[in-house]
């Protein structure tokens, strides 16, 4: 009998896979996730300092003034503009430039005789993550620069200590590399759950879900059906881009076990292939299911710690995102991929994403008994 449940499952997930082969929109779809959609995230959003336009407000006209000018170089920033003090306001108004710099008059003959004079750095912030990072960056090349002309002539003197900094898993700072892995990993929730639950609603429009009841089946082995048809589609997608697109294409490098990594979405997978299910039980047309997966996915995607670390959350929605599968998906696929964790590591991961898995299915489960229970 539970040879004859397992052959069930087998040839109800063949049928949604043949299903999928002739819905053109949804294979269209899923080639695009997992294909220009990562390499144009990845490549056409920065937040890395690059080509920033920047203008000089030089008003000591001095050798020290002038080095500071040439400081500023490709690929950070443009070629500086040199501008006038009266023209700073009407230049940060149009935006045509996210920083100003503004070198005081006798600024280097208050350098040299130890007055610690102020230059003004005028920022237009509205371009946040570049205020930011040109901030940092033009703080550090300033300061480089007065050391190095204050003590050109003198012997160095020692310091008391020496900050090393060390950057690892992405010693560039590279947004690629983050990006490209994060879309690919919020593209696998979004198929997984548009995939299972318009599967669904898809059988239920088109009468099929009937022709279903009448067949010594239960409703457990057509889920599961949907499940694993839905997710292998899902993991061979992610797999494939993984390789193909992060690795291949893109240059990302892997630092941790691909297969370790693959295993854990299959158990994610099913988390939220149930989740999807259960979205489909409580809308009645597609049209209801596309918005109840995005008042659903999009809170997943942006408050999981993909986005924004976890912990700089309020502690409350903190506890909260616990609760949801995508959390600990991406703890440990940000584990594993950018800092080559191993099982050891993660395993308290793939566990919450197992046990809450099984209620999500369980859940749907009933809701689905529910609904075939109405249609007889």
């Amino acid at each position: 009998m539970t040879l004859r449940r397992l052959e069930n499952i087998f040839y109800l997930g063949v049928k949604e896979l043949r299903s999928l082969r002739h819905d053109t929109v949804l294979l269209v779809l899923v080639l695009y996730a997992f294909t220009y959609a990562i390499y144009s995230a990845a490549t056409g959003t920065s937040s890395e300092l690059r080509n920033t336009a920047i203008a000089v407000v030089d008003e000591d006209h001095s050798p020290l003034s002038g080095r500071l000018t040439d400081s500023f170089l490709k690929p950070y920033f443009r070629e500086p503009r040199e501008i006038l003090a009266s023209e700073i306001d009407d230049a940060m108004d149009t935006g045509r430039y996210t920083f100003v710099l503004d070198i005081p008059p006798d600024f280097e003959r208050d350098v040299l005789r130890g007055r610690q004079p102020q230059l003004q750095v005028n920022i237009d912030a509205t371009a946040m993550l570049q205020a930011g990072a040109g901030a940092r960056y033009i703080q550090g090349i300033v300061a480089d620069d007065l050391l190095a002309f204050v003590h050109r002539s003198a012997a160095p003197s020692p310091v008391a200590a020496r900050l090393s900094t060390r950057i690892r898993f992405n010693p560039n700072l590279t947004s690629a590399w983050f990006v490209s892995v994060m879309e690919l990993i919020n593209n696998v929730t979004m198929l997984a759950m548009i995939l299972a639950g318009g599967a669904l609603i898809r059988e239920r429009e088109h009468g099929t879900v009937e022709h279903l009841l009448v067949m010594p089946l239960h409703p457990y082995e057509i889920m599961l059906a949907k499940v694993w048809a839905n997710g292998l589609v899902v993991l061979v997608g992610a797999a494939l881009a993984l390789w193909l697109m992060v690795h291949g294409l893109l240059g990302v490098p892997i630092a941790g076990s691909v297969p370790l990594f693959l295993v854990g979405t299959i158990l994610y997978l099913a988390s939220a292939t149930s989740l999807g299910i259960l979205l489909a039980t409580l809308a009645r047309s597609m049209p209801q299911f596309g918005l109840l997966f995005i008042l659903v996915v999009l809170p997943m995607i942006i408050l999981s710690g993909g986005n924004t670390p976890l912990e700089s959350m309020p502690e409350g929605l903190q506890r909260f995102m616990e609760a949801f599968p995508s959390t600990h998906f991406v703890r440990f696929a940000q584990a594993i991929l950018y800092r080559g964790a191993g099982f050891e590591v993660v395993w308290p991961d793939f566990a919450a994403v197992a046990g809450i898995g099984a209620v999500f299915f369980a859940v749907a489960l009933l809701r689905f008994r529910k609904t075939v229970t109405l249609a007889q």
